[in-house]
């Protein structure tokens, strides 16, 4: 496939159905994690047009539900929804006062930082003592990514190129240009690096779950991320100062 084309043949829309369908299944893995409180502060680091922040709010119960966005347009989408944002870069310190929020959510947001040290210590500072933050990231060493290197290509979620998608030809993206700089991949995560991280600074680990082996089906996928989650596609940790 060339850089710019569109997806072609039966075999590129079978994997990117699969992808949206563990996508959306990691998203209920979040909602599930989400404790019920009425009276709880929400931040969605992140937050992009607000859809899934909203999502959570109603999950939660919260009415009082902040997001961090740095694209304009998805700020202002969010803002639409009634979401609080603060149009500020995650690769930076927030701009919130200290012990702040009671919960804070980041999906799919850490490896796309060149500081993932400063997201975890902020997350931690406007977090209230007894306050949880999810985070959500891509598995560096998942099933599909471990196949991709047995055959010496590039692990999916790993990108080498600020420019195109490159270095592994099984991906239905191959070739492709990422769409934003915001969706780059810096820094990629095993199960045992993300948890030693939050750890690292003073975070104590509630929860990792699994979820998605790529190419295999969802029935069979729930099962393997149960007994293995340390090579399922997507890390999820919940995690409580």
């Amino acid at each position: 496939m060339k850089k710019g084309e569109k997806f072609e043949g039966a075999e590129d829309i079978r994997l990117l159905s699969l992808y949206r369908q563990v996508e959306q299944k990691n998203r209920e893995v979040l909602l599930g994690m989400a404790e019920e409180n009425t009276h709880a502060r929400l931040l969605d680091c992140g937050c992009s047009d607000g859809e899934f922040t909203s999502k959570l709010a109603d999950k939660i119960g919260s009415r009082v539900v902040y997001g961090i966005e740095f694209v304009e347009e998805l700020a202002k989408r969010a803002e639409e929804k009634g979401i609080n944002v603060y149009h500020s870069n995650l690769d930076k310190d927030f701009p919130i006062e200290s012990d702040t929020f009671d919960v804070v959510m980041a999906n799919q947001i850490i490896e796309h930082l060149y500081n993932s040290d400063l997201l975890v210590k902020e997350i931690y500072r406007v977090l209230k003592r007894g306050g949880y933050a999810i985070v959500s990231t891509p598995n560096l060493a998942s099933f599909h990514n471990l196949i991709a290197l047995l055959f010496g290509k590039q692990p999916f979620p790993a990108h080498i190129s600020t420019e195109a998608i490159l270095g592994n030809s099984f991906d239905p993206k191959h070739g492709m240009k990422h769409g934003s700089k915001g969706e780059i991949h810096v820094r990629v995560f095993t199960y045992e690096a993300l948890k030693e991280l939050f750890e690292y600074y003073g975070f104590r680990v509630e929860k990792i779950v699994g979820v998605g082996y790529y190419p295999i089906p969802d029935l069979i996928a729930r099962f393997l991320t149960r007994i293995d989650k340390r090579h399922a596609v997507y890390l999820t940790v919940k995690v409580r100062k």
